[in-house]
Parts: C-alpha cells; sequence; structure tokens
C-alpha cells in the first residue's frame, strides 16, 4: 500500500516527495494536469531553499541553470535612471554558503527535483485527478477523476490556492483579495535589450518589467493591465504586450514575439485555518496565499514540504508517535502568517514607490527574505539552549569542519539526509558520542575539537557542548558537555 500520495506536482509537492521517498517512504505523486508546465511563474530561489535543495541533491544542478547575480536597470517615465544589484557585495561564510538568492523559472526548479525524484523509483502521474476522498484511523482513500482509488497512510494536499482537497475537508481559507488583476504577466522573447539586467518601468501609467532567464532566449513580462474604454482589464496577449511596452518605455526598437504563459495575478491574502485535519495535511499555497513582492511564493512551499518531510517520513517508519505531526502547523502557520505580512508591505512599498525615480522592485524588501532568520523558538521541538544567539529552533548554521585526514569539509555535509546531528564541542563531549552512549541509529554523531573556535563562534558558545540538530537543519537543543541524559530524553519523547 502506498504510504503516502501527494497531491499535486509543483514545487512543494515535488520537494516533500523526494525528502519521503529518500526516507524509503511508499509515495505517488498525482497531477491532474495533462503535461508538465512551460511557464516561467516563480524565479527566485532564495538561500534557505537553496540550503534544502543541495541537501536533496540537486545543488549543483540549480547553480549551472541559474545565475546569482542580476542587476535591476530602472527607469522612470521610460528615461533610465539608475541600476542596483541588491546582492552586489554578498559572498559565501563560514555560516552561510549561499548568502544570495538564485534566479531561474520555477519550470527549471520543478524539473530537476523530477528528475531526483525519478531517481528514487517515483515518477509524477500525470492526468489523475483527485476528485473526493475518505479517511479514518487507518487511512485514507482518494477516488480519482477515471474510477481509480488510491489506499495511503496519509495525504498531503500540494494543489494550490484553489485546493480541491483544502475545500473537501472544509477548512476555511481566511483573508481576501481583489476580484480584478492587478497584473498581467507571461514569458515573451525580446529584441533589443540587454540580457544582462533586470529591466523596470516604473511611472504614473504603472510598471513594466522584463526579467531574462539564463541559458534561453526567454524573457519574464510583468506589467500593469490595459483597461479598455469601460475600464476592464485587457486579457494578456502578445500584442497587448508590445502596446504595454511601447506605452512604458517609449522605445520603438523593442521587438516582442513569442508570448507564451499567458496569465494574471491578483492580490490575495489568504491562509488556512489549519494545516492537518486527521491523516490529511496542507502544505505551499493550498496554506497561503500572498502577494508576489519579495518572491517568497515557491519557497515558503519548498520550505513547508521540508519541515513536513522528516516529520511524516519518522511517523511513517515508526520512528516517532503521530502527534510529531502536529508541530507542522505549530512551526510552519506562524511563518506563513509573517510571510504574509512582509510581502503585504512590500507590495504597498513598490505601490508607493512607482511615483519616485530610481525605485524598483527591491522597495518590497521590507524585512529578512533570506528565510535564513526564520525559525521556531516557541516550538514545542525547541529544547534548551545555552543562552548563546543561536536559539533552540533556530536554523543552524553550517561552518568549516574539515574532515579526519585534513581535506576540505563543512557541517552541511554531516547534515546532510534524514538523521538527527549530535554535535560534540571539545574533547569534554566525546563520552557523549560513542555508539553505546547514543543507541540511536537516526542519530550521526559528529566530533568537533574546533581548534580555531570558527564552530562555536557560529553557534555563540563557549566551553564543551553537545548541540542536536534536527533532520531540517534547525537546532533541537544545545546543552553542556555533560547532558547526554538531555538528548536522550529528547529523543524519547519523539516515540
Amino acid at each position: 500500500m502506498t504510504t503516502v500520495v501527494i497531491v499535486g506536482a509543483g514545487p512543494t509537492g515535488l520537494t516533500l516527495a523526494c525528502g519521503l521517498a529518500r526516507q524509503g517512504v511508499a509515495v505517488r505523486i498525482i497531477e491532474k494536469a495533462d503535461a508538465f508546465p512551460t511557464g516561467s511563474r516563480g524565479k527566485t530561489l532564495n538561500p534557505r531553499s537553496l540550503e534544502v535543495l543541495a541537501d536533496l541533491g540537486i545543488g549543483e544542478q540549480l547553480a549551472a541553470a541559474g545565475r546569482t547575480h542580476l542587476p535591476f536597470r530602472k527607469y522612470f517615465a521610460g528615461a533610465f535612471v539608475n541600476e542596483t544589484e541588491p546582492f552586489a557585495d554578498a559572498r559565501p561564510s563560514a555560516g552561510v554558503p549561499y548568502p544570495a538568492g538564485l534566479w531561474l523559472p520555477q519550470t527549471r526548479v520543478e524539473r530537476l527535483l523530477r528528475e531526483r525524484l525519478a531517481g528514487y523509483g517515483v515518477t509524477v502521474e500525470l492526468a489523475t485527478e483527485l476528485v473526493d476522498f475518505t479517511q479514518d484511523g487507518d487511512g485514507v482513500e482518494v477516488r480519482l477523476a477515471d474510477g481509480g482509488r488510491i489506499a495511503a497512510g496519509y495525504l498531503v494536499a500540494c494543489d494550490g490556492g484553489r485546493s480541491t482537497v483544502r475545500k473537501l475537508l472544509g477548512i476555511p481559507f481566511v483573508g481576501d483579495g481583489d476580484p480584478e488583476p492587478m497584473m498581467v504577466c507571461g514569458d515573451v522573447e525580446v529584441e533589443g535589450l540587454d540580457r544582462g539586467a533586470w529591466h523596470q518601468w516604473f511611472g504614473p501609467e504603472g510598471v513594466f518589467m522584463l526579467c531574462p532567464f539564463e541559458g534561453t532566449r526567454r524573457w519574464q513580462l510583468q506589467a500593469t493591465p490595459e483597461t479598455d474604454t469601460d475600464g476592464r482589464t485587457v486579457p494578456p496577449s502578445l500584442e497587448s504586450f508590445r502596446r504595454l511596452a511601447a506605452l512604458h518605455t517609449g522605445r520603438s526598437d523593442l521587438r516582442l514575439t513569442a508570448a507564451t504563459w499567458l496569465s494574471t495575478w491578483r492580490v490575495n491574502v489568504r491562509v488556512a485555518e489549519r494545516y492537518r485535519s486527521g491523516r490529511a495535511l496542507l502544505a505551499g499555497d493550498c496554506a497561503h496565499v500572498h502577494p508576489t513582492a519579495g518572491g517568497l511564493g515557491m519557497n515558503t512551499g519548498i520550505q513547508d514540504a521540508w519541515n513536513l518531510a522528516w516529520k511524516l517520513g519518522y511517523v511513517a517508519r515508526g520512528l516517532a508517535a503521530p502527534a510529531l505531526l502536529d508541530t507542522y502547523q505549530e512551526e510552519r502557520r506562524p511563518i506563513a502568517a509573517w510571510t504574509l505580512d512582509v510581502s503585504t508591505a512590500g507590495m504597498a512599498a513598490v505601490g508607493e514607490g512607482l511615483s519616485t525615480p530610481g525605485i524598483g522592485v527591491e522597495a518590497g524588501r521590507v524585512g529578512d527574505l533570506t528565510g535564513l532568520a526564520l525559525g521556531y523558538p516557541w516550538s514545542r521541538l525547541a529544547a534548551a539552549d545555552l543562552g548563546g544567539p543561536v536559539r533552540a529552533g533556530d536554523r543552524a548554521p553550517d561552518a568549516v569542519h574539515p574532515g579526519p585526514d585534513g581535506t576540505p569539509g563543512r557541517l552541511f555535509d554531516h547534515f546532510a539526509g534524514d538523521h538527527f546531528t549530535l554535535l560534540g564541542l571539545g574533547p569534554g563531549a566525546r563520552p557523549a558520542l560513542t555508539a553505546r552512549a547514543v543507541p540511536d541509529h537516526d542519530v550521526r554523531a559528529v566530533a568537533l575539537d574546533d581548534p580555531d573556535g570558527s564552530v562555536r563562534r557560529s553557534y555563540g558558545i563557549t566551553g564543551d557542548a553537545l548541540v542536536l540538530v534536527r533532520p531540517d537543519h534547525h537546532v533541537a537543543l544545545a546543552v553542556p558537555a555533560t547532558g547526554r541524559a538531555d538528548v536522550l530524553d529528547y529523543l524519547a519523547a519523539l516515540r
């Protein structure tokens, strides 16, 4: 029997499927569309998502497909004003291997995740639509449009803002939205424009933006919609895009062709009242939708899946009690609330900047959008800490840690996988790291002599200590080197 059935094969569903399949959990991922999408849609992975996807084994492929540094070339009323690059000075450090985001179309992210998933023997089942399901204490039964049925232990909905699963569960989607589109979007080819920058025209008429994609001829177009004589939004089309280009740029030498993925975007700010109902869970856009400012949509979904994957895998494998799944909502719903607040404020800041020469979409960066500062210090899974800057529940920093033979290495190399990692800082922690001291096959013990103090500096720890890191790279607890019993109690409580 299938252990987990995932509905929806976007970045959220694919990340979750990879995280489960890597643990050996029997998973099926179904998608009602007949073919994989070709439109660019989301176009930025933030640093935290890059850490997640690198752990899943596609970091190098992503880096090869995208670009890290992209200048913002800004115009006002058609005239060039300035050029900025928000991450121009961002460089990797001991604790942060990915200090800047990566620009690439969502379709490329999905393709790489599908390839990774296929390596575990799992493929996306296209043209497979959930129409109903039932659940009881033993599992769920999914009913498909073609009359087929899938029996599974758990169901996870990753089927977008109009989620069928969420509606069937009767979970309210709280918030509001505008009935009229705020933006038209599409993928186009452009002649006469430098591909070395994201071109952003602001002015009294609104906004018109063209963002290039590395290694392709495509650009993503985003613009304030045209309206007809009755004030109604004109549907996106190549002809409309050309008129918008002429209106905002004032240029006659730009040639737009090959328009695909014609779409509109409406302001919608909503969050599900709960993320779990029995054996059914929600993740990604079906749990929360928000403005595009800051590029948090794809990233928040990926990080939902990352949080859920280890927990659902542990429960399915009998390594944790089902109550562990309650911590998914406990940890991720406050992050969704933060995301809605910061993206709404960012959208307002961009709107205010329309009338100011030199302002571009970076005005929407009203908070830390890297994802690196987001943690779960309020969670029941956040136990003791030593009072330093890294609290229980926070993202565990990376650090340089050479191997036994002196070869280069990093803490993230030890974290990679689906296990807890027990870091032992200093000789006083060695006795707690032996197999006899930590008799749990899902804990990797790592002794850190840390002669230059770099790891202690990253974690804000002095002296010898034990740091237990969760499979999703968040600190579970940090205790003195004599705190082996605290570690064992924490692990036992999961069961």
